[in-house]
């Protein structure tokens, strides 16, 4: 899938970032009072389950010239994979001692039950006022958490090595060889654990048997899987993921991907601050800036993540349409628990090792 208008894409970029984050009030903190505090702070950590290094800079140069923070202002940040994040923050709330003042990642059921067990920092943004569409599809929680953005699992293949023709899921099976194909792990992964389960609700387990069957690679960063695609170590990518297709096609590649009729499994970055935070005022306005027009704008255009602020037109739809034009596989993500995802792991292990 080559970008088309991409030139025209950055000129609305442009614009957009015009739009600095709001001067409004949240929770009782003013604009100002909290900035004095990032500023006595000095800095922030944040962990990010997707987030490439090329993006972090930007967006920090963005965030310490939105609220006229110094130079000298430090933003730690840290990719990581889910499980490793899940883990990490697992262990500071038993620790009750938090090194991380944030934490992205696209595991929303695991979220909730962080803001039930009063382990995530009530905040009330100024940003969730443009964030409805997100409340009202159970992607995130007012006061609490909405999503930086969301991205998607699809079938993917270089485009330079194969010409294939689908539209469903149901077509990928027919179009593989044995042992040439990736498969996201979920047994690591609690992205490619919720793309399972939502997947399964609409193709069945036999659907994923003759994947089996087929002897896949299983990994877990999609660097890695768009990689391999690339070098044609494999030949297609069954969990493929937009994000690493934009970002290797601006480098001269020809990654192609469908969004599949029967749809998507929306895997929503929710971002929250953790209660014991050290940098509480810094970790607040990131959170601002991050769910900010600019910022959203800075995320769709490296990272390929949809949007789901209202209004928010994407420069890069082919690669990162807005939520509203997504068909979904919806998950009821609140009602979820981490033993269901655990049951579903199981499942999962037992369908692969069969």
């Amino acid at each position: 899938m080559r970008r088309r208008g991409f030139s025209a894409g950055l000129l609305s970029l442009g614009a957009v970032a015009l739009a600095r984050p709001s001067l409004a009030q949240g929770s009782g903190d003013s604009r100002a009072k909290l900035i004095e505090g990032a500023k006595r702070e000095g800095s922030l950590s944040y962990w990010d389950t997707v987030i490439q290094p090329e993006t972090n800079d930007e967006l920090t140069a963005g965030f310490r010239k939105a609220y006229d923070l110094p130079s000298s202002f430090q933003v730690n940040y840290t990719l990581s994979n889910t499980g490793n994040l899940v883990t990490r923050v697992e262990q500071e709330i038993a620790a009750q001692r938090a090194t991380i003042d944030i934490a992205s990642i696209a595991s929303p059921t695991w979220v909730f039950e962080k803001v039930e067990g009063g382990h995530v920092l009530e905040y009330d943004s100024p940003e969730y006022q443009h964030y409805g569409r997100v409340f009202e599809a159970g992607l995130g929680q007012p006061r609490y958490f909405a999503f930086n953005g969301a991205y998607m699992f699809v079938p993917m293949w270089n485009g330079d090595m194969q010409d294939f023709k689908l539209a469903s899921w149901r077509d990928v099976p027919g179009l593989l060889k044995p042992g040439r194909f990736s498969l996201g792990d979920a047994t690591i992964s609690v992205s490619y654990l919720a793309t399972f389960m939502g997947l399964r609700k609409v193709l069945g387990d036999d659907y994923f048997r003759a994947l089996a069957k087929l002897k896949p690679n299983f990994l877990v960063r999609s660097e890695q899987i768009a990689s391999r695609l690339v070098t044609n170590q494999d030949m297609f990518a069954v969990f493929g993921q937009p994000t690493r297709a934009l970002q290797n096609n601006e480098r001269g590649a020809s990654l192609k991907f469908v969004h599949p009729q029967e749809g998507v499994v929306l895997m929503p970055q929710c971002s929250f601050i953790l209660k014991q935070a050290p940098h509480p005022n810094a970790a607040k306005l990131w959170i601002d800036y991050i769910l900010s027009p600019e910022a959203q704008a800075i995320l769709a255009k490296r990272e390929a993540m949809s949007s789901g602020r209202t209004s928010f037109q994407s420069p890069v739809p082919d690669y990162a349409p807005n939520m509203e034009s997504i068909k979904r596989v919806d998950l009821d993500w609140r009602r979820l628990s981490t033993a269901d995802m655990q049951k579903a792991r199981e499942d999962w292990k037992a369908i692969f090792s069969a």
